[in-house]
Parts: C-alpha cells; structure tokens; sequence
C-alpha cells in the first residue's frame, strides 16, 4: 500500500477525455504515441510508477476554458501491468491509487506535460475501501439492467452481483458511456455514496432520455 510520504512532488499526465480513473480501480490503456511512450519510459524509471489521468476541460463556451486546458482534478495510478507488442506499442494496466488537485502545470523539456499535484483533501483515498450503507441494491440492479439494454452494452451480470459496493460502483462509473462532465462529477465526488447517488442520476436521465426520445418518434 502507498502512503502519503511516497506521493511525488511532480507528476505526469496523460490527458484523455472520457476515460476515468477511481482509487483502487484498474485503467487498461493501449499506448501507441510517441510522448506517450517516453513518458512511460520515464515513469518506469521512478520508484512511485505514478501517471495521473485528467481529462481535457471541455466547458461551454465562454466558460474559459481554452485548447489545452485540464480539469483541476485528476486521479494517479500505479503502474501495475506492463507488456510490448511486436510493433513497439505498450499495453498497460494503471492502478488508481489517489486522486489529486492540479496546482500547477510545469515547464520543461519533456514531449509530455507534467504538473505539481496537490494531494490534500484526498486521503481516503490511500485507505481502506469504502462502503456504502445507503445502497440498495436490488432496487439498482434492474435499472441497471435496462440502461444496458438501451445502450447495447454486455456484461458478465453475476460478476456484477458479486462485487462488493466499492468494485461495482467505480467500475460502473469508470465504464459507463457518460460525456467528460458526467465522468469529472463522478471522480470529484467525496465519497462513495456521493458518487452512487450521482452515478444512478445519470443512469435514471439517460433512461428517460431515450423514454422520452421513443414517445416523439412515435
């Protein structure tokens, strides 16, 4: 388990809007661009292994978001799986370990973009895994079920009913195909229940979206 004292000062980013990072999840990324592929060179040559995911911001215009600009909160991940195809691609597996407050985006001369995190405020998540005593999860499971269905995902539903609270929530969160502000709600959520009540908002809308959307056609 990491500590706090083992969190770096600096830390690399991999901007990718849409995908999302949760303490104690796992991210598989496939790693093909040339920075990219220096910064996990680089990041295998530390001791901590930390690359923080942050999405792009993509507010509204006039919200003051430029080209180029970060959300303010990322999450760092370990990385824990590692392997190189044929053609020189790397196929890896980040481990989130904690979540972060960008403070500060750093010059230098690297083809990648590094920042100074800030990780006060999130030290939970370098704890135990959380539970969440308000989920009901008969209730959740067949709504579940029906926005599957709506968007045409598969998955294995008795690995679902077994994870525990923490494991179905934040890979529902992770997975689910929710645009970069639905995404950025979830991770900045303070805690487990927070980000459960926010996840079924966003199952129970997209729900009565495509409700909605059947009545006019019809």
């Amino acid at each position: 388990m990491m500590h706090a004292a083992d969190l770096p000062e600096t830390l690399p980013v991999f901007p990718l809007p849409g995908a999302l990072l949760l303490p104690r999840a796992r991210l598989p990324l496939h790693i093909f661009e040339p920075r990219y592929l220096a910064m996990l060179d680089d990041t295998l040559k530390t001791s901590s292994r930390l690359i923080g995911m942050v999405q792009p911001c993509e507010g509204p215009k006039g919200c003051g978001c430029g080209p180029g600009r970060l959300q303010k909160i990322g999450c760092a991940g370990r990385l824990t799986g590692f392997s190189e195809t044929e053609d020189g691609r790397y196929m890896v597996t980040l481990t989130g370990i904690s979540r972060f407050r960008l403070q500060e985006e750093l010059d230098g001369f690297t083809p990648y973009r590094k920042v100074k995190p800030c990780w006060k405020g999130f030290d939970r998540d370098l704890g135990k895994p959380e539970h969440d005593k308000g989920f009901d999860r008969r209730a959740f499971m067949p709504k579940l079920c029906r926005y599957f269905e709506a968007q045409g995902l598969s998955t294995d539903w008795d690995s679902l009913e077994d994870a525990d609270d923490e494991l179905l929530i934040n890979s529902l969160s992770m997975l689910c195909p929710f645009d970069v502000e639905d995404k950025q709600a979830l991770l900045e959520a303070p805690s487990l229940e927070t980000r459960r009540e926010t996840l079924v908002t966003l199952i129970e809308f997209a729900l009565r979206s495509g409700e909605d959307g059947e009545e006019r056609l019809q």
